[in-house]
């Protein structure tokens, strides 16, 4: 990863809060109960999380809130795009699954791309949160963050809806299709 500051410009931070304030009014069933000016502050306080969020925005992943945790004190955002981001598409599990190709290779690993963008891989529990919230993947699917011991074995696992139910499956973690990406998760 470069060491490049990750910030934004003024015009770049105020285009994306605008985008960011204007979903999260639009789509109140996903965090109700919580205030924009809130989350709003936040972000202005962590610069990085809102660069990561442009990120997510650019590659197609419409993220909004869609929790907090009264722990932490965090806000959580996802990729709320109906489909798999467009943007990160065509991506094979990790560097070891990419490294693992000798042929055909993928452009990148979903993996390294959600690292290069500041945000983690959702989990099958907030994947299926975020199922709760709306229907995604009705077409495409979402790879998810893999636990060490399906991974250890040369395996990764993906979600998708179909027949109006939410299914979780595995696959080896060198695959890659042109309608499987990844869905982000940030906590701010």
């Amino acid at each position: 990863m470069s060491s490049e500051k990750k910030e934004l410009s003024t015009t770049k931070r105020e285009q994306i809060l605008g985008k960011l304030k204007a979903r999260f009014e639009k789509n109140m069933k996903r965090h109700a109960g919580l205030e924009w000016r809130k989350v709003q502050a936040r972000l202005e306080a962590q610069p990085e999380k809102l660069w990561s969020l442009n990120e997510m925005e650019a590659s197609g992943g419409e993220p909004d809130v869609i929790g907090f945790d009264g722990q932490t004190g965090e806000t959580m955002f996802a990729d709320c795009s109906a489909e798999t981001p467009e943007g990160r598409r065509n991506l094979c599990y990790d560097r070891e699954a990419l490294d693992s190709r000798k042929e055909a290779k993928p452009a990148d690993s979903a993996m390294d791309v959600a690292a290069a963008m500041g945000i983690e891989l959702m989990t099958e529990e907030e994947y299926r949160g975020l199922q709760k919230l709306g229907e995604f993947d009705l077409k495409t699917s979402s790879w998810l963050k893999t636990p060490a011991e399906i991974r250890k074995l040369g395996g990764a696992i993906f979600g998708d809806r179909r027949y109006n139910a939410v299914f979780v499956y595995h696959n080896g973690a060198s695959s890659y299709y042109a309608v499987r990406g990844f869905r982000g998760s940030l906590r701010v």
